[in-house]
């Protein structure tokens, strides 16, 4: 497949660990990187973004392949599984780290994430206001070797089994006709 027959997402919606589990199983996508954007500092470290002082999310760089998934059918995914309607928190995680964010990286995902947002909206879908923010994209910077297919590696790591198997479930539950089938 050529790099123009390829599409980038970056999300942003609290730990990345749950973010790429969930998006691996997406029929339609290619590869999912955890890392971090948005941010000031170059070449941030975990223990950094943690620290809250850098600026950045946590992020997941999502490769897919427009002709099986549409990037607004990955954000309708993105919205189930996540909070958009706290402010720099997600459950326990809290820190500007973990805020919800869409990083666009074309006109078109900006307009598409903003008809997306707008109809969750008017359709009262959340009982408050959604404050994901809606932001070009910037410098992705990868995160540590360890983080990368967390869960995958690590299902039985207390976080793992409290947190984001749930919103593997929840995604599986929501979507089943869109998990990929190896």
């Amino acid at each position: 497949m050529a790099d123009s027959d390829k599409e980038i997402a970056t999300l942003a919606g609290g730990c990345f660990w749950c973010l790429e589990a969930v998006f691996d199983d997406l029929k339609g996508v290619l590869s999912v990187e955890s890392g971090y954007m948005g941010g000031a500092m170059a070449k941030p470290s975990y223990e950094k973004v943690c620290s809250g002082q850098t600026g950045h999310a946590e992020v997941v760089r999502i490769t897919f392949d427009p002709k099986l998934v549409t990037f607004a059918e990955i954000l309708a995914v993105f919205f189930v599984i996540h909070d958009p309607t706290t402010l720099n928190r997600q459950g326990n995680d809290v820190g500007s780290q973990y805020r919800s964010a869409i990083f666009y990286h074309s006109a078109e995902q900006k307009a598409a994430t903003e008809q997306v947002i707008a109809n969750l909206g008017s359709g009262k879908v959340y009982d408050d206001p959604i404050v994901t923010e809606v932001v070009p994209a910037s410098t992705f910077y990868i995160a540590e070797d360890y983080h990368q297919e967390y869960f995958r590696r690590n299902p039985a790591q207390s976080y793992c089994a409290f947190v984001v198997r749930p919103k593997v479930a929840k995604f599986r539950k929501h979507f089943l006709e869109k998990l990929k089938t190896t």
